[in-house]
């Protein structure tokens, strides 16, 4: 796992600071889900839900994986464990 830089973990919790967004992550880190599953599930538009899934999937958070017709978003976890090593990487003794 690669360290990340400042300026991309500022990204990344950015992108996990939408409550909507950290649950979605939540709802497709076992399995990957369609986009209208996720929308019916938080009870959200799916204009809204298409919007948060841009940008976990910009910030690579979430993958897309396209079927067919169908298209598929799941959580990955590489991402969120750079992040909580990068999170690791403060002092744990207070001063």
């Amino acid at each position: 796992m690669t360290a990340l830089a400042d300026d991309e973990a500022d990204e990344l919790l950015r992108a996990l600071a939408h409550p909507a967004r950290r649950e979605i992550l939540r709802r497709c880190w076992d399995q990957p889900m369609p986009a209208g599953t996720l929308a019916d599930a938080l009870d959200l538009a799916p204009a809204s839900v298409s919007e948060h899934l841009k940008v976990l999937r910009k910030t690579g958070l979430a993958v897309l994986t396209r079927e067919g017709t169908f298209r598929w978003y799941r959580a990955d976890p590489h991402r969120v464990a750079a992040l909580a090593a990068w999170l690791t990487s403060f002092p744990t003794e207070t001063p």
